[in-house]
């Protein structure tokens, strides 16, 4: 047998590979079906989904990122998708169906272009030169505000929560969303920051979301340690400890030998003496409130009750951070070293009942940077959609406090894009055109997705935009879903901030753009049942089989 026929086996048994246009058209079809399966969600009149897991627990929901995370993908190309939701809704919070349903057209209109013979590399090159121009004409359309301008942040509050489950209670949401990232907003080097982490969410189901409330401190799922401490202080002086309140046990094992009764006696006469002590410590510091990060021995309770001090134990970490932030107080690593300056000041401190449980309320604080919202509902799932919903507002009110930028929403952004880029590709001809043109058109896909999942004509309301922005502050100029019509948006208050139009173009190109690339898919051999990766999968719970008709395999 001659060398040149001797089979050279690179690949383990079983691994599949797929190449060149058929590894292109698989991995393109898989990520344009997740556009497709969140597509009808987009906009204020968007439907919701249901997803239920394999263990029967149900997920009713309208917000991108929580559809592509809780959805078990396996495509591999599927899977980048859903990593554009993730980044999108890490890094600013909202806007990832957007940034999804974009990138899926992307692709798909990159498909026409490879049928047509142009080069994926050419695509990829395009689509570069227009992202770069399209996240330029944001900036040149952005309209600057003042960080402070409540009345604004609430338009941009509103325009994120409309299209969410809880929109009824838009007017109450939005208010508190605003003022809780205005609270623990602080200029830091210069700049203006909200760091969100500072805002504690707590769901209690009961009562309706009109009870939903903002709390200006901090809100403790615990109770008071013991039935004789008191339940309510007000002028709070509050001892934050990161530290056992009771006598240290010996690292290793130790033996006492007592031989006279007297003697035990004395041992435990001292074991109480050094608990009071550390009492009589709290207590000289002039506190009437220990929160405690560690334990609390059952005798420093009784004798904490006696002065009474109102103590709380256990508290996790994260929690005793937005309390010291909330109170202005200092978290103490040695009881011995607290003193009258660590100590945090708030109006009153109590055990509330919400529902069945009992809850430790630190409010009243003078100017808290930490801030609580309760979420009540009727039942977890609208409590748990409610949280979705303050978060994504939350965030929109912090990228605009940052940035202080905003821009019109309801489409007019991307149609103005749109037109720039048309007249950007005529200038530079080639094929690249081709590819300027294509992310054009698009961009184009968030206004008549808009239209569509409203009812209405996607193509005349597309239009009437266009027409608009041929004249003076057309850019304004976009689709009211309410009124079912086209007007200035700015003045109407559909407005969105920059950071996240930006970000949901780039987010959208770069998925794009690596997707493209693929040529050559070698997927080792699955460890178990299903699809073997790198081939057209599927997803549990009957995708495919239970797909809407039409939509492609993933």
């Amino acid at each position: 047998m001659s060398q040149q026929n001797i089979p050279i086996i690179l690949l383990k048994e079983g691994t599949s590979r797929t190449k060149g246009k058929e590894a292109q058209k698989n991995n393109m079809r898989a990520a344009m079906a997740i556009a497709e399966a969140v597509r009808s969600t987009l906009g204020p009149k968007g439907s919701d989904k249901m997803l239920v897991d394999s263990l029967g627990d149900i997920v009713i929901t309208n917000d991108g990122a929580t559809i592509l995370d809780e959805i078990d993908v396996e495509h591999p190309a599927a899977k980048l998708m859903t990593q554009v939701a993730k980044t999108q809704d890490d890094s600013v919070g909202d806007g990832t169906t957007s940034a999804v349903v974009l990138a899926g057209a992307l692709l798909k209109n990159a498909d026409d272009l490879i049928e047509l013979g142009v080069h994926p590399s050419i695509i990829v090159s395009g689509y570069k030169r227009a992202t770069e121009k399209a996240r330029a004409i944001l900036e040149q359309v952005a309209i600057d505000i003042e960080a402070t301008d409540k009345k604004t942040l609430e338009k941009v509050a509103a325009t994120s929560l409309n299209s969410k489950i809880v929109s009824t209670e838009k007017d109450l949401m939005t208010k508190i969303s605003v003022e809780a990232v205005l609270q623990i907003a602080e200029q830091i080097d210069g700049r203006r920051v909200a760091d969100l982490d500072w805002i504690k969410i707590v769901q209690k189901a009961g009562k309706s979301l009109t009870d939903t409330q903002l709390i200006k401190g901090i809100l403790l799922d615990k109770e008071v340690v013991h039935p004789g401490m008191p339940t309510s202080i007000t002028n709070a002086k509050i001892a934050l400890i990161d530290d056992n309140i009771e006598i240290q046990k010996t690292e290793f094992s130790a033996e006492i030998k007592i031989d006279e009764t007297s003697q035990m006696q004395a041992f435990l006469d001292r074991e109480q003496q050094l608990i009071e002590e550390m009492v009589e410590k709290i207590v000289s510091s002039g506190a009437n409130v220990l929160i405690c990060q560690k334990g609390i021995d059952d005798l420093a309770q009784h004798f904490l009750a006696k002065k009474g001090i109102l103590a709380v134990r256990r508290v996790k970490k994260s929690d005793m951070e937005k309390l010291a932030r909330a109170t202005g107080g200092k978290i103490v690593s040695t009881l011995y070293d607290l003193n009258k300056k660590d100590l945090g000041i708030a109006g009153k401190v109590e055990q509330i009942k919400i529902g069945d449980e009992n809850n430790i309320l630190i409010s009243e604080a003078k100017n808290p940077r930490s801030v609580t919202i309760l979420i009540r509902g009727g039942s977890k799932y609208i409590t748990d959609e409610a949280e979705r919903a303050i978060t994504d507002a939350l965030s929109v009110v912090r990228d605009v406090i940052e940035d202080g930028k905003i821009v019109a929403g309801g489409g007019a952004s991307e149609v103005e894009i749109a037109m720039q880029l048309r007249e950007l590709a005529e200038s530079i001809g080639g094929r690249e055109q081709l590819a300027i043109e294509k992310f054009a058109d698009a961009m184009e896909v968030i206004p008549k997705t808009l239209a569509e999942n409203a009812g209405l004509d996607a193509i005349d309301i597309v239009t009437q935009i266009k027409s608009k922005h041929n004249g003076a502050d057309g850019y304004k100029f976009g689709l009211d879903l309410f009124k079912g019509k086209v007007v200035d948006l700015v003045k109407g208050g559909i407005i969105e901030p920059l950071r996240v139009k930006s970000q949901a173009i780039r987010s959208a190109s770069e998925a794009a753009e690596l997707i493209l690339r693929i040529d050559d898919v070698i997927a080792a051999k699955a460890q178990s049942g299903g699809a073997p990766g790198g081939m057209p999968g599927g997803m549990p719970g009957g995708m495919p089989g239970g797909m809407p008709p039409g939509m492609p395999p993933m």
